[in-house]
């Protein structure tokens, strides 16, 4: 006889503050297999179908943060019943004041959890006050939902969209488990005529795309960037002054690599899950590093988060709409606030902060050199597009050591080893010495430098395949990741924003 322990069933199923639920985790594998059996049964029953997604999304996401999930629903109902306020406003200034509570409310968490303490750590420093640092545990993707949020609202406002009739339609908007803890942030307009579609297809072509997505996220997140972190990045930026600057500089390339994999492997995973269940989402990354200059790579990079910065942020504050100096403030201000919404750290703001300032001096160039075009320099001069990105990469990649630094002192000690200690002569043997690491990181780079249509070519021919197939290779790839996972299953780096 069968005999189940339902006590370690019962524990498993509990949230666990150190352990939140990720795509590549063998739990939510099961999970969602279970899921999708259900799902599948649903046909064309659209109020069901709705009351189940949300249950699960929301069940996901008490696996992610606790009770938080109630914090997801506050907002759902909040902003439910401000859109139709908004909406049955006639008067501007009325219409104006639905808006600022949005803003307000919204606002206010993101404030309230993820910037308390650098307020508090701001005013200790200008002051004789020693005022104590409060616990405040950070919701997993509070930035992402509360992004999605009001960009309905804005949306309403600026009348590109009616409000939802049905509450429920909403909490499934912002709750939908695949893009809810990470994005890519999904726009109403784009999402919401997807909800009620009747009956809900699931192609073949979109069965076989959602299964090349879920691969490639897999192998990009759980072989390539939590093995380059566990063995050599983590160890790199924890304490830059026991390295030379050859090991710093290959630690800097190293996370480069480490968090396009890790966010865009999350992304390709999210697209993936919903297109097996019928929805599609816009691409949110395109080989960014391919970029020759700034303003490109912002285009091919987080995409979702970039255009809603443009359109919510840029666009808000006057754009390219009042005069020249006007549009690099507005320019500077979007990408310093963009900074900060990633962390509650100077470090974060010097980040956005620096490609403010180039993407800056990019428009700059555009308006004196033809030739600097947005979307790459001279795209059929390939010397000057090779050069392009070669710059654009190192400018990209100097951004990134104070953003993954823990703090400004070990940023320009870092800095400061690649520049006053560099040892190149030790370069052979740092290859012979970290071999694993340098094979990963040439297929990663490799696989990222790809051709377009080598890409699209490979993603058509696994579509094709039969399931049998298709499900034997993610088998083979879970093995490997297990044959070579370090330790603990690593949590996505953007669970923190």
């Amino acid at each position: 006889m069968l005999n189940i322990d339902w006590d370690k069933i019962a524990e498993l199923l509990k949230y666990h503050q150190n352990y939140p639920l990720i795509f590549s985790s063998g739990l939510f594998l099961f999970l969602f297999a279970c899921f999708s059996l259900f799902y599948s049964m649903m046909g064309r029953r659209v109020m069901l179908r709705i009351i189940y997604v949300v249950l699960f999304s929301l069940y996901f996401y008490y696996k992610s943060s606790g009770f938080y999930f109630l914090l997801l629903i506050g907002v759902s109902l909040s902003d439910y019943a401000i859109g139709h306020a908004l909406y049955n406003s006639s008067g501007n200034n009325r219409r104006k004041l639905f808006v600022a509570l949005s803003l307000f409310l919204d606002l206010g968490l993101l404030v309230y959890f993820k910037y308390t303490n650098m307020f508090i750590e701001l005013l200790n420093d200008f002051t004789a006050r020693q005022i104590e640092l409060q616990d405040i545990f950070l919701p997993i993707g509070i930035s992402f939902f509360v992004f999605q949020s009001l960009s309905y609202i804005i949306d309403i406002y600026r009348k590109r969209i009616p409000p939802l009739n049905h509450w429920l339609d909403y909490l499934f908007y912002i709750s939908f488990f695949p893009q809810l803890v990470a994005g890519p942030i999904v726009r109403a307009r784009d999402f919401i005529p997807q909800i009620r579609q009747n009956p809900l297809i699931v192609t073949r072509e979109m069965f076989g795309e959602g299964i090349f997505l879920i691969i490639c996220g897999l192998f990009k997140k759980a072989v390539i960037s939590d093995y380059i972190s566990v063995n050599f990045v983590d160890r790199i930026f924890d304490n830059p002054l026991l390295y030379s600057g050859l090991e710093n500089l290959m630690g800097v390339y190293g996370y480069a690599l480490q968090i396009y994999c890790d966010f865009s492997g999350y992304s390709d995973m999210a697209i993936g899950i919903a297109l097996l269940l019928g929805f599609r989402f816009n691409k949110n990354f395109d080989s960014p590093y391919k970029s020759a200059t700034i303003t490109e790579f912002w285009r091919r990079w987080h995409i979702s988060l970039s255009s809603w910065l443009k359109d919510y942020l840029y666009i808000s504050l006057g754009g390219n709409r009042k005069g020249k100096i006007r549009t690099y403030v507005n320019l500077l201000i979007t990408m310093l606030l963009g900074g900060l919404w990633h962390g509650a750290s100077l470090r974060f703001v010097l980040w956005g902060g620096i490609h403010g300032v180039a993407l800056g001096i990019h428009k700059m160039a555009m308006a004196v050199f033809p030739g600097f075009k947005a979307q790459g320099i001279d795209m059929n001069n390939r010397f000057r597009r090779i050069l392009g990105i070669l710059i654009t990469f190192h400018l990209v990649c100097f951004s990134w050591i104070f953003f993954r630094s823990e703090s400004m002192e070990s940023a320009w000690a870092m800095l400061g080893q690649i520049f006053t200690s560099f040892k190149g002569a030790i370069f052979f043997d740092f290859i012979v010495g970290y071999k694993w690491i340098v094979l990963l990181m040439l297929i990663g780079y490799t696989l990222h430098f790809m051709p377009q249509k080598a890409e699209d070519r490979f993603r058509d021919y696994i579509a094709r395949q039969p399931m049998l197939l298709n499900a034997i290779l993610i088998t083979a790839l879970i093995w490997l990741i297990m044959q070579i996972k370090s330790g603990e299953i690593q949590p996505f780096i953007y669970f923190q924003f």
